[in-house]
């Protein structure tokens, strides 16, 4: 899952995107206000960490850009501490979430999760598709014959894009798009080879491949 963190202290920023992705996200960093505006016009981010204070300007003015760029991705600010002012401005501004610096990596997690969850029409930590269920804070899939296999972390991201759309035919570019940062090179033969291994750990049957358009999630009765 595609994940966009802009944040301009670069310890912090390394340290946050560690811990996204070992959480199963693929993170891009943004230190700028126009780096900001430039990465979430051009790339598809399922949600977005956003810092107010930016060298060249305020997170606020990239949030309204975005919105009034008609993008929807969820977007959790980051504040200082105590300074209700920047919260209220930013909710009103099209922030869905925000978060108190210094904060702990596990509120964090809970936060965007719990705003992709919203973002996805569902209310629970576990991914339900038919008979499937990927548990989000374990990264484990469970099948319908009851078996349970811990996942790696691209196979968690896969299986979780897979997952979020059931009856969406995702295309090895989409694929890609959201499994990796624009610091990664992909090629197609690597989404063939996880979509292998899924099909081994999960069944044939779970992931359909759609001659010329790519591949989605079934769950047969």
């Amino acid at each position: 899952m595609r994940l966009l963190l802009v944040e301009d202290d670069p310890l912090l920023a390394e340290g946050l995107a560690r811990q996204l992705a070992n959480a199963g996200y693929s993170v891009d960093c943004a230190e700028t206000a126009a780096q900001a505006r430039q990465l979430g016009n051009q790339e598809e981010y399922r949600i977005a960490i956003l810092d107010l204070g930016l060298p060249d300007g305020n997170g606020l003015d990239v949030l309204r850009h975005w919105r009034d760029q008609k993008q929807a991705l969820p977007v959790l600010i980051l504040t200082a501490r105590g300074d209700w002012q920047d919260k209220v401005n930013g909710l009103k501004a099209g922030a869905d979430d925000y978060l108190a610096k210094p904060f702990q990596t596990e509120e964090l997690l809970a936060r965007l999760n719990a705003l992709i969850r919203r973002s996805e029409g569902r209310v629970e930590s576990c991914l339900r598709v038919g008979n499937y269920e990927l548990d989000e804070n374990r990264q484990w899939i469970k099948t319908p014959n009851g078996e349970e296999h811990a996942l790696t972390g691209t196979e968690f991201r896969l299986l979780r894009c897979l997952m979020s759309r059931p009856k969406q035919v995702f295309s090895k570019e989409d694929l890609m798009e959201q499994l990796y940062n624009l610091n990664e090179a992909p090629s197609d033969n690597t989404i063939e080879a996880y979509i292998r291994r899924l099909r081994l750990l999960i069944g044939k049957e779970a992931i359909l491949t759609q001659r010329g358009q790519g591949y989605r999630f079934h769950a047969p009765d």
